[in-house]
């Protein structure tokens, strides 16, 4: 665990002895309900692995009802930091904020849960039951906007996790740095997969009219089995194109992410997709390929091994042959679109559909020339 976090009793961490399949995670037999992952994988930077003993629990139920719903935490992060530079290439913004580390929402597929391993917590379960939540990120992000240094730039709201994931309702941290950004004409892009979002409404209306504000609101599927297996605690995907139409209503421009694209699950849906984010507002689209790193591969293996098995060598050999024949690229200018046919294939039917929908115009630049730098103290008034 990192220094500055806070971290609760843990009353959810369970496994059954006997229903290890594989060596490299601990498997639970029981469902695990709302949850994307139902494995811990071992992290990459831990020598021992655990196993959590509940003997000392009197009745069986209380051992089935852990199984069954591992509860939430928030482990409170008391960080001195809330902005992180990006140099990579292949991402096209400079600063990204997240309120949070880990995320309720728990896709299979989320590249991000790595992270967690930096904290010594798992990429499965405990990235999706343990959250990180930074409660002073408001002002950190004041703080950081008064740097004399600062040239304003956008900065990206969820470059790693959702920043409107369920804890958000409770904290209300993004909102907070929201009204931040706001009093400063500070410019930022959002990208989410929860309809909370449409909350903010009040603060987004203003700076759409500033042009400082814009909103990514990614549509995985149309398939809402598929969503609620897959991402289990996100908004469904008729209630984010119902977002779409929100944000759009009252003048935020609104970028349709289809992320990931998973090969041989949702490609097919590509047409689909854009028709339905276009006719719901949107005004341009992007999409990112499906990537595996480290332990992302082991969960959602087990996803998908538990959810279409007998779909499963099939999405595999596909997610390979745009990975060169693996399951992860992390070659710049490759590892958001990957290489091979299959992959110029994707490519080619979303530039296609992206034109046919009018989702391929060039999106217009937030404009920075507005930003003035907060107050330290919003409660402050100005001399001048």
């Amino acid at each position: 665990m990192s220094k500055g976090v806070t971290r609760c009793k843990n009353d959810g961490d369970m496994t059954d002895n006997e229903s290890h399949q594989r060596p490299e995670f601990e498997a639970f037999d029981r469902r695990k309900k709302g949850r994307g992952s139902w494995v811990r994988p071992k992290g990459r930077f831990e020598s021992t692995e655990y196993q959590a003993d509940w003997e000392h629990l009197e009745v069986q139920d209380q051992l089935d009802d852990l199984n069954d719903r591992p509860p939430t935490e928030f482990l409170f992060d008391d960080t001195q930091s809330i902005i992180s530079e990006n140099k990579s290439p292949d991402i096209p913004f400079r600063y990204s904020l997240n309120p949070y580390r880990g995320c309720e929402h728990g896709c299979s597929y989320c590249y991000a849960r790595p992270t967690h391993e930096y904290l010594g917590l798992s990429a499965g379960l405990d990235f999706e039951t343990k959250v990180i939540v930074k409660r002073n990120a408001p002002m950190l992000f004041r703080k950081w906007l008064r740097k004399s240094g600062y040239e304003p730039s956008t900065i990206a709201f969820s470059g790693v996790t959702d920043c409107y994931q369920p804890a958000e309702r409770k904290f209300e941290l993004t909102r907070g740095c929201l009204s931040v950004a706001d009093e400063a004409n500070q410019p930022v892009g959002i990208v989410t997969k929860n309809a909370l979002v449409c909350r903010d409404l009040d603060i987004l209306a203003p700076m759409a009219e500033r042009n400082v504000v814009r909103v990514g609101v990614s549509v995985t599927t149309l398939d809402a089995e598929l969503a609620r297996a897959m991402e289990p605690r996100t908004s469904t995907p008729a209630a984010r194109l119902r977002a779409i139409e929100k944000l759009v209503g009252i003048g935020v421009p609104v970028l349709a992410m289809v992320a990931p694209i998973i090969p041989g699950l949702n490609d097919h849906e590509i047409p689909a997709i854009l028709e339905k984010v276009s006719a719901a507002g949107a005004t341009s689209t992007a999409f990112v390929m499906l990537r595996l790193p480290w332990s992302v591969e082991t969960v959602f293996e087990e996803w998908v091994a538990r959810h279409l098995p007998e779909q499963k060598d099939k999405i595999f050999s596909r997610i390979k042959s745009v990975r060169g024949g693996r399951t992860n690229q992390n070659k710049f200018g490759q590892r958001m679109s990957g290489t091979g046919t299959i992959a110029e294939q994707i490519s080619a039917t979303f530039k296609t559909f992206a034109r046919k929908y009018q989702l391929d115009g060039e999106r217009e630049p937030l404009d920075c020339s507005q930003f003035q730098r907060p107050e330290l103290d919003p409660r402050q008034q100005k001399l001048f």
